[in-house]
């Protein structure tokens, strides 16, 4: 016995929120599943990401201010000029990591103030 796809589709776009309940139960009695298992799963998932106690501050682009950039990005790791010369250059790259947000959302206005782009990860 072949199942006709299409027709089922059009039976379910056809269906009220009723009907399609009472399919669900049905569905879930008839072969002992549930149907709330992926949704807690998703909701699990989001509560962790709401969470999030640490960022990083990656440089995306040095911009147009290369050195009052390099300046900012030594002041805030305390990388010698060099080391800090070559973070710029190497962007994207990770300025900090494991920082508050309050922390991050400062040193990316710093960044951002000396003409770098910059994103929280």
């Amino acid at each position: 016995m072949a199942l006709d796809t299409q027709s089922i589709v059009d039976q379910l776009k056809e269906a009220t929120i009723v009907e399609l309940n009472d399919l669900v139960k049905a569905i879930e009695e008839e072969f002992g599943v549930s149907a709330a298992a992926p949704v807690a799963a998703a909701g699990a998932a989001g509560g962790d990401a709401a969470a999030k106690s640490e960022f990083n501050v990656e440089l995306t682009s040095a911009g147009s201010a290369k050195i009052k950039v390099i300046k900012a990005v030594r002041e805030a790791t305390g990388l010698g000029l060099k080391d800090a010369k070559d973070l710029v250059d190497a962007a994207p790259k990770n300025v900090k990591e494991g920082l508050s947000e309050d922390e991050a959302n400062e040193l990316k206005a710093k960044l951002e103030e000396a003409g770098a782009s910059v994103t929280l990860k």
